[in-house]
């Protein structure tokens, strides 16, 4: 009786708090946006499996004074890469390509510099390959076919030895994307549908392709001299390395199917969120398309993501049970802070509830 008593203050407790931790997310979303010029932003917490705050503020347009709604469609950026990795590792456990195969086995024509690359190395950015972004003739609009990437990208000089070292790389990305299309033989695009955005019911997550028709796209801002302007248009292809746009409730599915075995097996997931090493034996930081570290001594798995005009964040915290998804329509990397700091809100709030309830 007493443990069933214990039980019914913690829930209240949780309830009132969550309540309470709401309005404190609202006030500091609203007074971030206010200093950040951020247009549009929507939010999705999520506590022990079931959502304890979701949000919508702001414009998805400011021309057209749209308001942002839950299912709004942002492009989420870099957030690609765990879409990616998961895809390689969807191969894996099929059978049909290990991560510590070399590159070559699965990619034509590389040049004679990339033979020690593996995939291991394209997924914690250790491969020591020159980031393409950034650099002249991979925009959007040329389209390079995969051939034409590697040559290109295969001219310039590489920042490090494989394993080395860890430097950011969207190269390695794009590069694991083709690999899912040699291994699998679909298109990187279909097979995503196929054995992710399908199987999870992700039905607004797709390709960021201007030329499409997305239903709720929200439109992507920066700022000049602290004045809203449209994004850059001439963008470039950033593919498998970010080019994924999708809603607060689409992701919150994926988070979900990442609390369980179902799509990837718990062997595979140790695999993907445990620390890259160097050829010294030093730790990376970084996984298999996710970041590790902590906030606040709580274990924190994560991601950001920008492109033009666009900020994205998903963090979740396992020993909490607790996942933050922010999407939102500014050129400031600003999303990973925001969620972070949100997250700290939700920290307090548990420990608060559970003494309470003592």
């Amino acid at each position: 009786m007493r443990r069933m008593n214990l039980r019914v203050l913690l829930c209240a407790a949780l309830l009132a708090g969550n309540t309470a931790v709401g309005d404190q997310t609202d006030d500091y979303l609203h007074n971030q946006m206010a200093e950040h010029r951020i247009p549009g932003l929507a939010l999705k917490v999520i506590s022990g499996g079931k959502t304890v705050k979701s949000g919508a503020y702001g414009l998805a347009n400011v021309e057209l004074a749209v308001p942002t709604k839950i299912n709004s469609v942002f492009e989420i950026g870099s957030i690609t890469k765990q879409f990616t990795a998961a895809g390689i590792l969807l191969l894996e456990q099929d059978g049909k390509l290990s991560i510590d195969d070399l590159i070559s086995k699965h990619l034509t024509n590389t040049p004679a510099s990339w033979s020690n690359i593996t995939v291991r190395h394209l997924l914690g950015h250790t491969s020591g390959l020159k980031s393409y972004t950034g650099l002249d003739g991979f925009e959007l609009t040329k389209h390079l076919t995969q051939a034409q990437f590697i040559e290109a990208i295969g001219k310039q000089p590489h920042e490090f030895a494989p394993g080395e070292s860890f430097k950011y790389c969207n190269t390695g990305f794009n590069l694991l994307g083709f690999i899912i299309e040699n291994v699998s033989g679909q298109k990187y695009w279909d097979f995503m549908r196929e054995r992710i955005f399908g199987r999870l019911e992700m039905a607004s997550t797709t390709d960021r392709n201007p030329l499409t028709i997305i239903t709720n796209r929200a439109s992507g801002y920066e700022q000049k001299n602290r004045k809203w302007i449209n994004r850059d248009y001439d963008l470039t292809d950033v593919f498998a390395a970010g080019a994924i746009a999708s809603t607060v409730e689409n992701l919150a599915k994926w988070n979900a199917a990442l609390d369980h075995d179902d799509l990837l097996t718990k062997a595979t997931k140790e695999k993907m969120w445990t620390k890259g090493k160097l050829n010294s034996g030093k730790e990376t930081g970084y996984g298999l398309g996710w970041f590790l570290d902590e906030v606040e001594g709580h274990k924190n798995i994560g991601h950001g993501g920008s492109t033009s005009g666009f900020s994205a964040s998903i963090q979740r915290f396992p020993d909490d049970q607790l996942g933050v998804i922010i999407l939102s329509n500014t050129d400031e990397a600003i999303a990973t802070t925001l969620a972070k700091k949100i997250a700290t809100f939700y920290f307090t709030n548990s420990k608060t509830a559970e003494a309470g309830a003592r």
